[in-house]
């Protein structure tokens, strides 16, 4: 499969983002690797940045622990596994690792519990890019283990965890070997920037990162291709993988309106592009680079998502429900605890605190193509935009969460 080159490339895009929703999953490694800036603006803040990005995760997986329950009990009661192979794609690497696992890991000793079998032998493998930091993941593996017995009753004699690093656009286990897929926040990133953005050597989505209102018609129609040539490789891939009547849940960012250059899904590009502009007006930058550059990224509609899963045809759509998301970590509708969380703070403290959690996730994309000495002055224009947008309006990103089941 072709994955494109340099920036264009899938590991070159994601492996510094790895397993991000855009302002949600930070790779932590890499987080912590970032240098520290002079000014409140790009100052690195790791302890608001994990709050924040722990917050969101357990947002997500709460919101889909009923559709998790349900896809795990389905798993075991088709197929009555001894030995149960799960898979978590784009595990990244930090403290929230583990934590879909050892949800996992609780429903599938309810589940056995309830239908009255015994605990099967469980393979757990974790995936992410081959520059994903597995060692921080196996470091941490002791402390799980410990955990499990404690707390879970489930010993090392019963739970196998390993790896696999690779790219999940295309194969990567046994035929018929998996019971229970999981990927959170990672299938909106594509493998490589969609072809059909240039011409003639001319750049032809000018002035822009990513879809936009302005965007001419065949941009669109380009990332869709895209999206839909990339899931179709990943659920042939799982299909061969996946025992029939396996489950899978999916959760990743997407879009409730069928226009894919809607706010909500695309405006956290736009204001870049916006800040990029200014910037080359002054000189600072040039226009042509801004045209170069599209980001490897789309937030399909639950629509497009079902057709594509209809079209590959191995799977059962179970579900495919919507959680939308503040962009600083707030839920704008929270169904569990009823408030609006983070979403009070004032404009000016919010808009600081996304600037400095989306420049932890798109600044080495940013940097290799624009270059270092630009970054601080790209995200104060960055940060004085989001705070003049979000006076004006309530900002929010949908999560879709997709569970599946393996045909017969």
């Amino acid at each position: 499969m072709n994955k494109g080159e340099g920036e264009a490339s899938y590991a070159n895009n994601s492996t510094c983002q790895v397993r991000s929703l855009i302002y949600l999953s930070l790779s932590l490694s890499l987080l912590f690797g970032l240098q520290t800036h002079p000014t409140s603006v790009q100052s690195t803040i790791p302890t608001l940045t994990i709050y924040i990005f722990s917050l969101m995760q357990m947002q997500i997986i709460s919101h889909g622990k009923t559709v998790m329950e349900k896809a795990v009990f389905r798993a075991i009661e088709n197929s009555l596994p001894k030995s149960m192979g799960i898979a978590d794609l784009g595990c990244s690497s930090g403290p929230n690792t583990l934590m879909a696992v050892s949800e996992i890991i609780d429903n599938v000793r309810k589940t056995c519990r309830e239908i009255g079998l015994p605990m099967p032998e469980l393979r757990v493998v974790l995936n992410d890019l081959p520059g994903n930091d597995f060692n921080y993941v196996f470091m941490s593996l002791p402390e799980f283990n410990a955990s499990l017995s404690k707390n879970k009753g489930v010993g090392s004699d019963r739970c196998f965890i390993s790896a696999m690093a690779g790219s999940f656009y295309g194969r990567l286990f046994p035929k018929n070997s998996l019971h229970f897929v999981h990927s959170s926040s990672s299938l909106h990133w594509l493998s490589q920037v969609p072809s059909g953005l240039e011409k003639s050597g001319k750049h032809l989505n000018k002035g822009k990162i990513y879809i936009s209102k302005t965007s001419p018609e065949f941009v669109m129609k380009a990332y869709l291709r895209q999206f839909k040539r990339d899931m179709l490789i990943f659920l042939r891939s799982r299909a061969a993988e996946v025992v029939a009547g396996g489950s899978m849940v999916l959760s990743f960012m997407g879009r409730t309106s069928p226009d894919a250059s809607a706010e909500v899904g695309s405006h956290q590009w736009e204001l870049l592009a916006h800040a990029l502009m200014a910037m080359a007006q002054e000189g600072v930058v040039e226009e042509e680079k801004i045209d170069s550059l599209n980001a490897p990224y789309y937030a399909p509609s639950a629509e497009e998502m079902r057709n594509v899963i209809e079209e590959e045809g191995s799977f059962v759509v179970n579900q495919i429900s919507a959680l939308e998301i503040g962009w600083d970590g707030g839920l704008v509708l929270d169904n569990i605890n009823n408030n609006i969380g983070l979403d009070e703070i004032d404009e000016s403290s919010k808009a600081l605190k996304v600037t400095k959690i989306i420049r932890a996730v798109v600044e080495p994309m940013m940097e290799s193509h624009f270059g270092a000495q630009v970054m601080d002055d790209l995200f104060t224009r960055y940060h004085g935009l989001l705070q003049d947008y979000f006076s004006k309006a309530i900002a929010k990103h949908i999560n879709l969460v997709v569970s599946l089941t393996r045909k017969f």
